[in-house]
């Protein structure tokens, strides 16, 4: 498929035969029940969980699609309620696998764990945050106090040295304060600003979603917020890439709001932005370059798409990559509707969790893009 002017894509990774990123959740459990968790958490580990000998064998097919090495994400849950997940961050550390991990702001998360996640050797660590005041976080994530012991964790990690990703997911509670937060992001010195575009499953499905006009707005205020010294990425939302293709082509901003206010409001936080913008428009999107393994060792496309596509326990993961008939055909871009017929299909291709979550097919259309492809 040809690719508009100035859209490139990086070619140092074939997402056909290895993903850029392995997001494994090793457990369930998670002190928090946030109103819009993915999970749908549970105080306790599963049933079913991978013990640890099955765990180090996941890393070992990992390991085995080759390098580069895909990235292992551990998440959950909170990945810190795993008792070996040390052990298993060591286990990568001697295949050569990079490890990112993605603990939840609790009692857990100490001095002492975040010191352990330096000597082990972690790449990333990703925290969440879901607004720029107590209220408005503490509501989403349905704890009272968590905004403030949320902010001196980042503080406390970007201080280790480790390279921190802050995870936000914009809903109808938090869209005004977008511009703050990405203030914060300055403040505290993130590295990564992840911003997640809700897909109704798990305890996402009592969330207030934002309209498909919204969503155009958002990724133009993210691309103006890419120019403060921070990398700006999303979580289904591909369009993304496109809008950030278009501004740096020269096109125009959307008219009105919320645009307008985010815009205005981030220039009053931080001043001028800079010439150089840090979105990220690496060509992956779920099932292509990203894989998800669950607690129980069943793989899906992604964490939003729970299409299972089989066990890691039957089959290796990198044979379940790269022989699904349905990945292959999502990172063939063989989509319905309008991300069939969009010249940005293979940059973008559109969320595929949602197209799942809209039709009970992952090949869809996204309906949260406004996008109008050429005829």
């Amino acid at each position: 498929m040809s690719h508009p002017a100035g859209v490139t894509l990086p070619r140092t990774v074939d997402f056909g035969q290895r993903p850029m990123l392995v997001f494994w959740e090793v457990t369930r459990a998670c002190q928090l029940a946030c109103r819009h968790c993915r999970a749908s958490a549970t105080p306790d580990a599963l049933p079913g969980e991978l013990s640890g000998a099955e765990g180090r064998d996941l890393i070992d097919q990992v390991a085995g699609f080759g390098r580069p090495h895909p990235i292992l994400v551990l998440t959950g849950g909170d990945c810190l309620l795993r008792p070996d997940v040390f052990e298993l961050v060591a286990h990568a550390e001697s295949r050569g696998v990079p490890v990112a991990m993605s603990p939840s702001v609790t009692p857990m998360l100490t001095p002492e764990a975040i010191r352990r996640m330096v000597d082990a050797g972690v790449k990333a660590v990703s925290l969440s945050l879901d607004g720029a005041t107590p209220a408005t976080h503490d509501g989403v994530r349905g704890i009272p106090g968590h905004f403030d012991q949320t902010i001196p964790a980042i503080r406390s990690l970007v201080g280790a040295g480790l390279r921190v990703q802050i995870n936000t997911t914009v809903m109808r509670r938090n869209l005004e304060e977008l511009a703050d937060v990405a203030a914060i992001m300055a403040d505290t010195g993130v590295d990564i600003w992840e911003v997640f575009f809700l897909v109704h499953v798990g305890r996402g499905q009592a969330t207030g979603a934002i309209t498909p006009l919204e969503h155009e707005h958002v990724c133009h205020f993210l691309y103006d917020a890419s120019h403060y010294g921070f990398t700006v990425r999303t979580v289904e939302a591909p369009f993304f890439r496109r809008v950030v293709v278009q501004r740096r082509a020269g096109g125009a901003v959307p008219p009105g709001e919320p645009y307008a206010a985010l815009r205005a409001r981030l220039e009053e936080r931080l001043g001028p932005p800079q010439p150089r913008s840090t979105a990220h428009t690496a060509a992956t999107r779920d099932g292509k370059g990203i894989v998800f393994v669950a607690h129980d060792g069943q793989v899906y496309p992604a964490g939003f798409l729970p299409l299972g596509l089989g066990s890691v326990r039957d089959r290796p993961l990198a044979e379940i990559y790269r022989d699904h008939p349905v990945l292959r055909r999502i990172r063939a871009a063989e989509f319905g509707g309008r991300c069939g017929r969009c010249e940005y299909a293979d940059l973008c291709g559109g969320s595929r969790a949602r197209a799942y979550a809209d039709t009970g097919d992952p090949l869809a259309e996204d309906s949260a893009c406004v996008y109008q492809p050429a005829p």
